[in-house]
C-alpha cells in the first residue's frame, strides 16, 4: 500500500451567470480602499474573478496607467458594472446601456435605489428596470429586498440571478433573516447571490452554508484594517460555507449521541 494518498479532486463547482463561468463564488467591490495598490492586493487575495464597478462614480474611460480599468484588466478581471446611484428605472437602464458601450459587456448589476437612510431598493422602479434590459439582452443581475415573492417575478422576467440582501449596504449586520434567504434559495432555478450586509468571515461562511450560489462585498473588506487580510479570510469562509453546504450537516437534536461505536467493545451489550 503506498505511503501517499491520491489527490482528491473537487467535483466541478461553477457558478453559471448567463453565459458567464466563474470558479470563485465570491465577487468583490472596488470602491473604498485607501490606495490602489492596496485595492490590487485585496482583489488578488480574495480569489475572486469578477468585480463590480459603479459606472455613475468611476471614469471608465480613463486607461491608462494606473487607471481602475488598467488594474482591472492587468488582473484579468471579468468587470461587472453597477447602476449604483440611481434612484429611477429610467436612470438604471439609460446607466446599463451606456456600460455596455464603454464595457462591450452584457452584464449588469441593476440597483435601483428607493430610500437614501438604509439604500433599500425600490422594489417596482428594479422589476421595470430588469424587464426593459432583458429584453434589450443584457445578463441582469438585480439588487433586490429578501423578499421571495420579489426574487419570484425577477426570475420570471428572465433575470440570471437573484441577489437579495443580507443586511443594509455596509451595514455589517450578517444574514439578519437567514429564513427568507432559504426560502428563496429553495424556489429559485437561477443563481442566488447574497449582496450585502456581510461583515467578517464569519458571517460569509453562514451564508453559504444556507445554500446561496455566491456572495458579493466591498466594505467588508475594504473598510477592514487590514484589507487584505480580511480578503483572504472572505475567500476562505466562502469556500468553507460551500463545502459544508454541498457536504450535509449532521442533524440538530436535543440530548447527546456517543460520537464513539459502542458495538464490539469489550462487556457491551452483556
Amino acid at each position: 500500500m503506498s505511503d501517499t494518498q491520491p489527490e482528491i479532486q473537487p467535483p466541478d463547482d461553477e457558478l453559471t451567470l448567463g453565459d458567464h463561468r466563474f470558479h470563485s463564488r465570491l465577487v468583490t467591490g472596488t470602491g473604498k480602499y485607501t490606495s490602489p495598490e492596496i485595492a490590487a492586493a485585496a482583489l488578488a487575495a480574495s480569489g475572486c474573478e469578477m468585480v463590480t464597478v459603479a459606472v455613475r462614480r468611476v471614469d471608465l474611460s480613463a486607461r491608462g496607467a494606473g487607471s481602475l480599468f488598467a488594474m482591472l484588466s492587468e488582473g484579468g478581471y471579468t468587470i461587472l458594472p453597477n447602476t449604483a446611484g440611481c434612484y429611477d428605472a429610467e436612470s438604471a437602464v439609460r446607466t446599463a446601456r451606456l456600460a455596455r458601450e464603454m464595457l462591450s459587456t452584457d452584464l449588469v448589476k441593476v440597483e435601483v435605489i428607493g430610500d437614501e437612510k438604509t439604500l433599500y431598493p425600490d422594489v417596482p422602479g428594479t422589476l421595470e428596470a430588469c424587464a426593459t434590459l432583458v429584453k434589450e439582452g443584457f445578463t441582469v443581475l438585480p439588487y433586490i429586498t429578501d423578499d421571495p415573492v420579489t426574487c419570484r417575478r425577477l426570475e420570471d422576467l428572465g433575470c440570471a440571478a437573484v441577489m437579495p440582501l443580507a443586511a443594509p449596504i455596509g451595514s455589517g449586520l450578517g444574514v439578519c433573516n437567514p429564513y427568507s434567504i432559504e426560502l428563496i434559495v429553495q424556489q429559485s432555478s437561477v443563481p442566488v447571490i447574497v449582496d450585502a450586509g456581510v461583515g467578517t468571515a464569519s458571517d460569509a461562511t453562514a451564508a453559504m452554508e444556507l445554500g446561496v450560489d455566491g456572495l458579493l462585498m466591498n466594505t467588508a473588506i475594504a473598510g477592514a484594517p487590514d484589507p487584505v487580510r480580511m480578503a483572504r479570510a472572505m475567500r476562505a469562509a466562502t469556500e468553507a460555507g460551500r463545502d459544508a453546504y454541498l457536504a450535509g450537516r449532521i442533524p440538530k437534536k436535543l440530548y447527546a449521541t456517543a460520537s464513539s461505536p459502542l458495538e464490539g467493545v469489550l462487556g457491551a451489550g452483556s
